[in-house]
């Protein structure tokens, strides 16, 4: 081997030298010089949008619904953002056995260690949230935005929002910034955010297609309006900058809402960016 790289060696050598000579490729590499044209046109790399994302606890029934929160998760990281999970530290309305959807009555769970599961245990306590440290916040759905995070499980239209969630939805809107809802989700910025535009979904229940319909009536009677949109749109109220998405209030194939929550998170991400 040593012989050949000793043969070898000089003919590259030669080769390089006497190509420019001939109108050949050199066989070196050369570094290329960037074009004038390219400098001009070129542009500093965009910053990542800082992004909260809320739990409510961990399950359907009782807490965060994990699809949709890994279905946010994962179009955001695709989105190239940079997320933080918060949830409140609050104990849960109560435990759902969910192999039989009946509460466990001797059982008691926290809020923000139950949304750890889903965060890897990276997860800070809402009270921590700040608008001016984010660029937008987005809330997935499941029974815990209606419970844990408000009490719109038991009261409806005349629920209670969570303190710290009521305060960092009024603080991302005062600052202008983007917020992304979908599910139940959408009732917390109808009840804090007055004349807010959001969707749920269809207003009827289509032979139990949409099974929680009877939520818009409610929505409406927060003085919100309901915008209609299939489970793969999202609505954007430009004025307030809040984008809804029906998520899991539509009975449908996962991809349909793992793609509606896509079109949520892509549009808060442009809003976030303008």
């Amino acid at each position: 081997m040593a012989a050949v790289r000793v043969l070898v060696a000089p003919r590259l050598a030669a080769a390089s030298t006497f190509a420019p000579l001939y109108g050949l490729r050199p066989l070196l590499p050369s570094k290329p010089t960037p074009s004038p044209r390219a400098a001009l046109h070129g542009s500093a790399p965009r910053p990542k949008a800082r992004v909260a994302l809320v739990l409510s606890g961990c399950g359907v029934y009782d807490g965060t619904e994990l699809h949709e929160a890994s279905a946010a998760l994962v179009h955001l990281s695709r989105g190239g953002a940079e997320v933080q999970i918060f949830a409140p530290d609050v104990p849960q309305m109560h435990v759902i056995d969910h192999t039989k959807g009946q509460p466990c009555e001797s059982e008691t769970r926290n809020v923000l260690t139950e949304s750890a599961r889903i965060a890897r245990g990276k997860i800070t306590d809402l009270a921590q949230l700040r608008a001016a440290s984010h660029d937008a916040a987005i809330f997935p759905g499941g029974f815990g935005a209606a419970k844990n995070l408000s009490t719109f499980a038991v009261d409806g239209k005349d629920c209670r929002v969570n303190r710290d969630v009521e305060r960092v939805l009024k603080e991302f809107h005062a600052a202008g910034k983007p917020i992304g809802l979908c599910c139940i989700a959408p009732v917390l910025a109808a009840r804090v955010l007055r004349g807010v535009e959001v969707t749920v979904g269809h207003e009827q229940e289509e032979g139990g297609r949409w099974p929680y319909a009877g939520t818009v009536e409610a929505i409406k009677a927060l003085g919100a309006r309901h915008c209609v949109k299939d489970v793969h749109e999202a609505h954007v109220d430009q004025k307030n900058k809040v984008v809804t998405t029906p998520a899991f209030m539509c009975e449908t194939a996962l991809h349909h809402i793992h793609d509606g929550i896509g079109a949520m998170v892509a549009k808060v991400l442009e809003l976030a960016r303008k």
